[in-house]
């Protein structure tokens, strides 16, 4: 059955920071599911102003949003052909299919491509399911994008890891161009200096720093921005010039870089399994015959059976000697506190005398405990359900976006994208673009099959494809921008 809700804010035409939004009219987009991925997609993307249908089995969970949600309601089976009906499938731009059940969400693509719905987005949680290989194709089941939480969310962590050990961070520009990450120095050469100055003071080789995290402030820097000690920096360069980049930004790539993982379900065994042979790797596992299974599979990883809230077990499996705690068991409240207890045996034997400081990573299944986390001990919370919702969001915001690279925690993308015939940014060099300033920056933009670092002078001409670089709830106005 339908149910009423607030009126629809999806016809609303408002203003953006580079003029009037260009979208020809709100894409209707149906959810089926509302468990925690479903509730929060329909929430971001009612506020990117489409229209949302979503259909749910569970009278109760249909009661709990009523009245919070901007959709159209309609409680029934994801597989029946009356609420296809209700949905008016015919109208529908995109499937999500997010219920908690594979087997539906693969069968409802299939039914949607019938249906003629041309997008279908299925979350999967089987790796087995949709990947090459596999008995089913992604195309056997008419999806064009497959969302496998749990890997999502290890590949992720794996990304952190990375960052943390000074590794590059991003390729883009089909391998051109890179971006790294380094955390300033007193020390360095880049501290208390101008972005325009150190650009200047640099100009032997270009590059770009586009993007810094200073706390939990993210700012899209102007040549006016003061980089400080303990600024998180994201600089672009051709990926040529990366070794004297990296050598200017202090960025050391650690070789003996140590990870412990407390827990060995899906998303533990994975970063294990990702990490196996690049870093020094513990996981610790309460559950004995699952140890001895992951110590089978995983050739270079120490697997270890123990209890990981257990500060004996931590200390005696080595936690002091780590560079990163990952803590990915099935349950929050003992990952927050993991990571709470691994910090306070830090601190308890921190002499200040060449004592390891543990960066922590905590994997949790509530979106409100993301805070709670981040408060009691972990460096860094995720939740998959919200990395899942995400990956979704962009896929759809992403338009003639060619690819879409997020940096985690810093609520910052780096996009490629081309630039239309008649679009604004091709109407002045880009020192003369209003509204780019603090909210945007060009990063490179290809000329002659070559990537070239992006100054004050350069034009973009149509045709071009540009590395940018916003925050994300920018990346809409980022595509008008440089659409014509």
């Amino acid at each position: 059955m339908w149910r009423p809700t607030r009126e629809s804010r999806a016809g609303t035409v408002g203003r953006t920071m580079f003029g009037r939004n260009k979208s020809n009219r709100a894409e209707n987009i149906l959810v089926l599911g509302l468990g925690g991925v479903g509730q929060y997609l329909i929430n971001r993307l009612a506020r990117d102003g489409h229209a949302m249908t979503a259909i749910e089995k569970d009278r109760r969970l249909i009661q709990s949003v009523e009245g919070d949600v901007d959709a159209r309601l309609i409680q029934g089976d994801a597989l029946q052909a009356k609420c296809w009906k209700e949905a008016r499938a015919s109208d529908i731009d995109y499937l999500i299919a997010v219920t908690d059940n594979d087997a539906v969400n693969m069968l409802a693509s299939m039914i949607a491509d019938r249906s003629g719905i041309k997008r279908k987005i299925a979350r999967i949680r089987s790796l087995d399911l949709g990947s090459k290989g596999s008995i089913l194709s992604p195309e056997d089941m008419r999806i064009d994008l497959v969302i496998h939480p749990e890997d999502l969310t290890a590949r992720e962590i794996v990304r952190l890891i990375n960052i943390r050990a000074g590794s590059v961070m991003i390729d883009i520009g089909q391998g051109q161009m890179r971006v790294v990450a380094t955390r300033v120095q007193e020390s360095s050469p880049l501290a208390h200096k101008l972005v325009k100055d150190i650009s200047y003071a640099y100009r032997d080789f270009r590059f770009r720093i586009v993007s810094l995290a200073r706390g939990v402030t993210t700012i899209i820097p102007d040549g006016d921005e003061e980089v400080l000690p303990g600024d998180q920096l994201f600089m672009l360069a051709r990926t040529e010039d990366l070794p004297r980049l990296m050598d200017l930004g202090g960025v050391e790539s650690e070789q003996h870089h140590r990870v412990m993982i407390l827990g060995g379900g899906l998303v533990g065994s994975r970063i294990a399994e990702l990490l196996d042979d690049s870093f020094t790797v513990k996981l610790i596992e309460q559950d004995e015959r699952r140890a001895e299974e992951l110590s089978d599979q995983l050739e270079h990883v120490e697997v270890l059976h123990g209890d990981g809230s257990n500060a004996d077990t931590l200390t005696r499996a080595g936690l002091l000697e780590m560079d990163t705690l990952v803590t990915a068991t099935r349950n929050n409240e003992t990952n927050i506190m993991s990571c709470l207890l691994a910090k306070k045996l830090m601190g308890e034997l921190d002499s200040g005398k060449n004592v390891r400081h543990s960066k922590t990573i905590a994997l949790v299944n509530k979106e409100e405990y993301l805070a709670l986390a981040g408060t009691m001990g972990a460096d860094i919370a995720l939740d998959k359900k919200v990395l899942a919702a995400n990956e979704i969001v962009k896929y759809i915001r992403r338009g003639k976006l060619l690819s879409v690279a997020h940096l985690h925690g810093f609520d910052a993308e780096v996009v490629e994208i081309v630039a239309d015939e008649g679009s604004p940014i091709t109407r002045s060099p880009l020192r003369r673009m209003r509204g780019l300033r603090g909210k945007v920056v060009i990063g490179g933009v290809l000329r002659d099959d070559e990537w070239r670092i992006a100054v004050g002078t350069t034009q973009i001409e149509p045709g071009n494809r540009a590395i940018a670089i916003c925050r994300s709830h920018e990346l809409k106005e980022l595509q008008n921008l440089f659409l014509g």
